[in-house]
């Protein structure tokens, strides 16, 4: 077969097109129009100085890998079985315990203010970061950038976030370029994303500064105020599983994340929910995959408000069976 020549223009686009979206990159996310424009909202309506924020934007990098791992949360890939085996796991109990007792005075006054046991503050806490050991190795400027700029699926809630993050390292005096995190931009203890940062971190030592980054005190009763201003019920259960059965295809098992049914609606389809007396409670069963096959759930508002923290019932469910587990350690007499 004769070869066919390509025009020059063609055979040389491809390194053409690199060298100027290498360019492009180059020029840093000042020199952009989406970069330029948020430069003037934040000037014109924040007050940013100009020249610091251009430096910002421009020290900004894109990092590939924010992309990619954005797409594919484990949230949206892992059945329950598969999730549960990443948090569930004896050494992060036995860290949670620990953790629990070295700051017991903390978690007693969060409990004892916001109503939220101390357990389930803890074990957000774990799952989220190990109880701080990691909470990310991403440039918290760098991450949202990347999302605000170049991913369009989200652009909109990333560059509020990073308008967020601008706004709360300067209320915080924080040095915006030095802030790690997560591939999404969360931080700290109990990955908070910016705009939770500047609505519900507070400052629980007393010295003056909201510190969740380095300051496990502040994180703890950030964490607990946080599901305070989600409406947590104190003393109310968060889910029971139900032996019975539920298809795949019934209308007990509701879209979303938030109970549409009552306790009344499982009972009257011949369910046995023991731990919500309340036959008027909102509730929602949920069927998950487990070790030994499906395992039917009945949650309840608590959980929901779980669910506030990451939009997810696998997440949520980890926590509660993380914050069962810490709880059969600290009362082994309640079990």
């Amino acid at each position: 077969m004769t070869a066919v020549r390509l025009p020059v223009f063609f055979r040389f686009a491809p390194l053409l097109f690199v060298m100027f979206t290498s360019l492009a990159f180059a020029q840093g996310y000042d020199a952009t129009p989406q970069g330029r424009a948020l430069i003037e909202e934040m000037v014109t309506k924040h007050g940013y100085d100009q020249e610091r924020l251009e430096a910002l934007l421009a020290d900004a990098t894109r990092i590939d890998r924010i992309l990619e791992s954005i797409s594919r949360p484990a949230e949206k890939t892992l059945t329950w079985q598969e999730y549960r085996k990443i948090f569930i796991k004896p050494e992060r109990v036995e860290r949670g315990l620990k953790f629990l007792k070295e700051h017991d005075g903390a978690f007693a006054r969060a409990e004892s203010e916001f109503g939220v046991p101390a357990t389930v503050i803890a074990a957000i806490i774990g799952v989220e970061t190990w109880y701080g050991k990691y909470t990310g190795n991403y440039r918290v400027m760098d991450a949202l950038a990347t999302l605000a700029f170049d991913y369009p699926p989200r652009s909109r809630f990333f560059r509020s976030e990073l308008v967020q993050y601008l706004l709360m390292t300067r209320e915080q005096g924080f040095d915006p370029l030095d802030i790690k995190g997560s591939y999404a931009g969360a931080m700290g203890y109990g990955q908070f994303i910016a705009s939770s940062y500047r609505h519900f971190a507070i400052d629980f030592d007393g010295d003056g500064i909201a510190d969740i980054l380095t300051n496990p005190v502040d994180a703890i009763g950030s964490v607990a105020n946080y599901f305070s201003a989600h409406h947590w019920r104190g003393g109310e259960s968060i889910a029971e599983p139900l032996g019975g059965h539920l298809p795949v295809d019934s209308p007990l098992l509701t879209p979303g994340l938030k109970p549409k049914l009552t306790v009344t609606d499982y009972r009257t389809a011949g369910l046995e929910p023991v731990l919500m007396p309340s036959d008027d409670a909102p509730a929602r069963a949920i069927l998950l995959q487990g070790r030994e096959g499906p395992e039917l759930w009945l949650t309840y508002h608590n959980f929901y408000v779980i669910t506030r923290y990451n939009h997810s019932h696998l997440y949520a469910m980890a926590v509660l069976q993380l914050a069962d587990e810490l709880n059969k350690h600290r009362n082994p007499d309640r079990w």
